[in-house]
């Protein structure tokens, strides 16, 4: 086991986020270049580490091997607290985005959280983050930039969405939690109501129940039951359909360490319609996408009334994207980069 790489993920590696998604590809990539992969799946509650949590990352310790060769993604970070000065010397972090920027924790647990990061981080003899503005981030938080290492996203080519349909499709993927911007995105719709439209929401609504009930309420008193579909989480092969049946993406986070649907929405050749929050302006290119302040439901009915209406716009931000897919990273590049 001496030669393994070992990744310690927060609950089990096959769900369905961005994050794990990232994950689950790294995994395979260094499984597929002929290094040998130990994961360890923690059970219990995070980021908040439940006792479960902690026990478990407790008995993971003494599997972990120096070197280099333990990774740990942020998310599961918070179990490790109290065994901190038992991990081995050359631990790396994995980093989608700080804990303390997700959107819902009460000022005191974001700070809490903030704290345990910037402490933890600072005993990592590397830290890999996956964008720019995340590694800036990071580097908020004590890190030293030579201590940092960007490793982007792969994407795979898709097919081009066909142009124009009509009433226009909107797609929005991402869980249904607060950090996401959902409300936003129907509160805005909602005022949109004589434009023709139909929305598919493809995301977990199981992560923050509370928040996705508090979604389908808006759009049950907002008359759009007929017009917005929760579509949950789906299948590989279904979520491509989507994207090559959509005229329009939209997600109006309110912070991303990256942004993988965006990317995704970019290899299906698709307009987007987001906000400047964390990493996007990074991933969507001005020629792609219409990008709006964050937490701003009047700049986002603006952004989307000109897209609705604009044929002209949506063809030339379609145009923007689909040049834009071709710069984009493969996984494979990913893999070798996260290796490197």
């Amino acid at each position: 086991m001496t030669d393994a790489v070992h990744v310690v993920v927060p609950g089990p590696l096959g769900q369905i986020s961005g994050g794990y998604i990232y994950d689950r590809r790294i995994v395979a990539g260094l499984a597929a270049s002929g290094r040998r992969v130990v994961v360890h799946e923690l059970p219990g509650s995070f980021p908040m580490a439940d006792e479960v949590a902690r026990t478990a990352a407790a008995a993971t310790v003494p599997a972990l091997p120096g070197a280099g060769r333990s990774v740990i993604d942020g998310l599961a970070l918070p179990a490790f607290e109290g065994c901190m000065g038992d991990l081995p010397p050359l631990w790396i972090a994995l980093v989608h985005h700080p804990l303390a920027l997700e959107s819902g924790h009460p000022p005191e647990r974001a700070r809490w959280l903030g704290e345990l990061e910037r402490t933890m981080l600072r005993h990592a003899a590397r830290v890999i983050v996956t964008s720019r503005r995340t590694a800036r981030d990071v580097a908020d938080l004590g890190v030293a930039p030579e201590r940092i290492g960007v490793v982007e996203p792969g994407t795979e080519r898709r097919r081009c969405a066909p142009a124009d349909g009509h009433p226009p499709h909107l797609l929005s993927v991402g869980a249904l939690i607060p950090r996401k911007g959902h409300d936003l995105l129907l509160t805005a719709l909602g005022r949109l109501q004589a434009l023709p439209w139909r929305l598919t929401l493809v995301g977990s609504a199981t992560r923050e129940p509370r928040t996705a009930g508090c979604l389908r309420a808006m759009v049950e008193a907002a008359g759009m039951s007929e017009r917005v579909e929760f579509a949950g989480e789906v299948a590989a092969d279904r979520l491509d359909r989507l994207y090559a049946a959509a005229d329009l993406f939209v997600l109006p986070s309110r912070h991303e360490g990256y942004g993988m649907a965006l990317q995704e929405a970019l290899a299906s050749g698709l307009p987007i319609v987001s906000t400047r929050a964390g990493a996007i302006s990074d991933t969507v290119p001005e020629s792609a996408g219409l990008l709006v302040r964050a937490d701003d439901p009047e700049a986002l009915e603006e952004a989307l009334a000109r897209v609705l209406t604009g044929r002209d716009l949506r063809a030339r931000l379609r145009c923007g994207a689909r040049a834009a897919r071709n710069g984009l990273r493969e996984w494979p590049d990913a893999v070798a980069r996260f290796a490197e």
